[in-house]
């Protein structure tokens, strides 16, 4: 079987970028899987109780400890207290825009929150990928943003195609050992 020609696969994988960002592109909004939505709450909820209350209190105590001008203690639960408003504030936003992509469990394709099992040609290594919104990504747990190169190259395809990933190194080939929705 004849290797297909280097500008068949360039277009091959064009299309699948076309195709991807017709079904994952949202207006005015974050793509985010289900369970990405579902840890989003989890978290507001945890910062908005009980890290909430932990802050208040230790500002409650360092108010005791008398002149809040040269009471370091205050100046630092203040502080933090800051940053978690604002943390809280970013993550309300992020849920207020949050619109929840379906996946296909059966798909035979790479799409949004596929799980793909993929061999860099190079190297020889096997890496699983989960495919999910910017928001929740995490490479420590495999969970690759839509918006990366790799994602980008991966959709669209299927179990044994190969894909090119453009990096500052120069191009990786990796080829789909197989997927999962």
């Amino acid at each position: 079987v004849a290797a297909p020609h280097p500008l068949a696969r360039r277009h091959a994988q064009a299309r699948r970028r076309a195709s991807w960002q017709t079904e994952v592109m949202v207006d005015d909004g974050y793509a985010i899987t289900q369970e990405g939505l579902d840890a989003l709450r989890a978290e507001l909820e945890h910062l908005e109780t009980v890290v909430r209350r932990e802050v208040a209190e230790r500002i409650r105590i360092a108010r005791e400890w008398g002149d809040l001008k040269e009471n370091a203690e205050y100046h630092a639960a203040k502080e933090e207290q800051a940053h978690l408003e604002t943390r809280i504030r970013k993550l309300r936003e992020r849920e207020r825009h949050a619109i929840v992509v379906e996946t296909a469990k059966d798909a035979d394709v790479v799409g949004f929150g596929s799980t793909v099992e993929v061999r860099d040609e190079q190297t020889g290594r096997a890496a699983t990928y989960t495919l999910v919104g910017a928001a929740e990504a995490n490479a420590r747990d495999g969970k690759l943003s839509i918006e990366s190169p790799v994602a980008r190259a991966l959709i669209g395809a299927r179990a044994g195609d190969e894909v090119d990933v453009h990096t500052p190194s120069g191009i990786r080939r990796f080829r789909v050992l197989g997927l999962r929705g």
